[in-house]
């Protein structure tokens, strides 16, 4: 499977994705730990993660796919929401909040690991 297809399986697969570099338990860059926070304050459930530093193609090619030349990025129902700036905007203007309830109001997604 293409790294494409790895991703937009991915998040069309799962509620809340986000791409990031590290772990939601050991961020590797701040952006990334911010927007984590911020999916906590959100009570976000259901949050797959997906650590780009573990694939090249995948780091690169999801910067391919939503044409956003940056990491973190956020999928919400297969929707690209934004990077890190975009989302704590959100988040600060209250706008973000409703998006991640209603996500994270969809069902459970076995096997993947989830934001804690």
């Amino acid at each position: 499977m293409s790294a494409q297809e790895t991703i937009r399986e991915t998040i069309t697969t799962h509620p809340i994705v986000l791409f990031m570099k590290g772990t939601a338990q050991f961020p590797m860059c701040g952006f990334s730990g911010r927007v984590i926070q911020i999916l906590k304050a959100c009570n976000a459930q259901k949050v797959v993660t997906i650590n780009v530093l573990d694939d090249p193609e995948i780091r690169q090619g999801i910067k391919d796919y939503s044409n956003w030349p940056t990491i973190p990025q956020l999928y919400v129902n297969g929707e690209f929401i934004g990077g890190c700036d975009i989302l704590n905007d959100m988040f600060q203007t209250g706008e973000l909040q409703p998006l991640i309830a209603a996500a994270s109001n969809t069902g459970p997604q076995p096997g993947k690991q989830q934001a804690q």
